[in-house]
């Protein structure tokens, strides 16, 4: 199954850069324009300047984001900003940050992982994918022959085999401490001793690993393993070429800090009459209650109601400005005919599925290929509220998170998901640790 190996870790000097909290960043799909700004001023080393550079209008295919990014990292690295670990290490990553008034921990073990086609069944996706960010993860790849950010992904450790290695090691001195924005904190250790990595490569090789947050990377690699070995004599069923693996951050299914949200879907671009008739057709599907939205604790009654059972339950703002549309999926409502005919019953009755396939498609007659303009993705219920009341939206739907077991289930059942149907809190930082395919073992 999985095969897991240790790498040649890159990271940032700290004797020429001592705060590293100045210089990591989220990953590319949550930066935001405005984010990427502030990121570049916040340091002239900050990552973003790899893992997601500035467009310009002067751009050229030989003068690019991706050609700047390649030659900053040949420059930081051979002025010594970022420097190769001599020794191949497998690393632990502790990330502290605050959920839902709580501290939560999530333990990743961040390794070079090797790559296998979907076919295999060895690494499982639970969601779809776009055309654009596969094809500006490819670019890159292609660039800078290096992964800059980790794909999360998840195994099982039902027997305790791996959580009591990790927990030793952490007794150890971390070769990273870092302090971030928004109160998280960031551990890591490399592991370099061959009987430790030994026996956790040896306990993740009987099982399959769960992708979380990193499906289009992990697309973007696969694509480009193909593309390397048609141009070289190896046939890549069985090489060991730097291109035939991946980094990954692993966690434990069970791991309590592995923290869900949901991608709500803020629309617009919708006609008028389609609009004005929105509440009369889901009626024929949903019961629907109303909920003033100035009422005090609405959205801990939206909540009560959300998760109160195992039916299909959403809510909607947009159609009536002033109220909260909760609706409850009739029993006898029939929308197999409005699904993908490929898919399972279980793809069938996921919330994410509903909103996309049965609401956004059909009744409000978005072509998947209109998505990315015209529905946006926002984990912020009253965030979502605001953008709609600004008019900046027209309408808003709030989905329940699904558990990390759900996500499981479906990868298992040789499911996918809509595209975002998960949001993995928070983001695993890019910069801490990255792995130059031309220098893996």
């Amino acid at each position: 199954m999985a095969e897991i190996h240790p790498f040649r870790g890159g990271h940032y000097n700290q004797s020429l850069v001592s705060d590293l909290s100045k210089v990591i960043c989220p990953p590319y799909d949550i930066i935001s324009p405005q984010l990427q700004q502030e990121l570049y001023a916040r340091s002239e080393h900050n990552f973003v300047r790899l893992e997601f550079g500035r467009e310009l209008p002067q751009d050229t295919v030989g003068d690019n984001k991706y050609t700047r990014a390649a030659s900053l990292l040949e420059q930081w690295l051979g002025q010594g900003i970022l420097q190769v670990n001599e020794k191949p290490a497998i690393y632990l990553h502790d990330h502290y940050f605050q959920f839902q008034e709580r501290r939560n921990r999530r333990r990743g073990i961040v390794a070079r992982v090797r790559l296998e086609e979907w076919e295999s069944n060895v690494v499982r996706p639970h969601e779809g994918t776009l055309p654009g960010p596969r094809r500006d993860r490819l670019d890159l790849l292609w660039a800078l022959q290096t992964n800059t950010s980790p794909i999360l992904a998840m195994f099982e450790d039902s027997e305790q085999q791996i959580a009591p290695v990790l927990e030793r090691e952490t007794t150890k001195q971390p070769i990273m401490r870092v302090s971030g924005p928004d109160n998280e904190r960031h551990n890591v250790w490399a592991i370099t001793d061959e009987d430790v990595i030994h026996r956790l490569a040896n306990s993740l090789s009987n099982q399959p690993l769960y992708i979380a947050d990193g499906h289009h990377r992990y697309t973007s690699a696969l694509t480009y393993r193909r593309e390397r070995h048609s141009y070289s004599s190896s046939s890549g069923q069985s090489s060991n070429e730097p291109y035939d693996f991946v980094m990954m951050s692993l966690v434990d299914l069970a791991d309590p800090g592995l923290a869900i949200l949901a991608p709500h879907r803020l629309v617009r671009g919708i006609s008028r009459p389609l609009l004005d008739g929105l509440v009369t057709k889901l009626g024929a599907f949903f019961e629907i209650e109303r909920l003033p939205l100035t009422i005090p604790g609405v959205w801990q009654r939206v909540d009560e109601l959300l998760v109160k059972t195992d039916e299909v339950w959403l809510a909607c703002f947009g159609p009536e400005k002033d109220n909260i549309l909760v609706l409850h999926m009739h029993d006898d409502a029939d929308i197999s005919t409005m699904m993908p005919s490929f898919h399972t019953e279980l793809f069938q009755r996921l919330d994410v599925s509903i909103v996309d396939h049965v609401i956004l498609e059909k009744l409000l007659e978005i072509e998947a290929v209109d998505n990315e303009t015209k529905v946006h993705y926002n984990h912020d219920r009253q965030d979502a509220v605001k953008h709609v009341l600004d008019q900046e939206y027209q309408l808003a739907f709030f989905l329940r998170p699904v558990k990390p077991q759900l996500v499981k289930v479906v990868a298992d059942a040789g499911e996918t998901m809509p595209h975002k149907s998960t949001y993995f809190y928070p983001k695993t930082p890019v910069g801490l640790v990255f792995c130059p395919l031309a220098l893996t073992g």
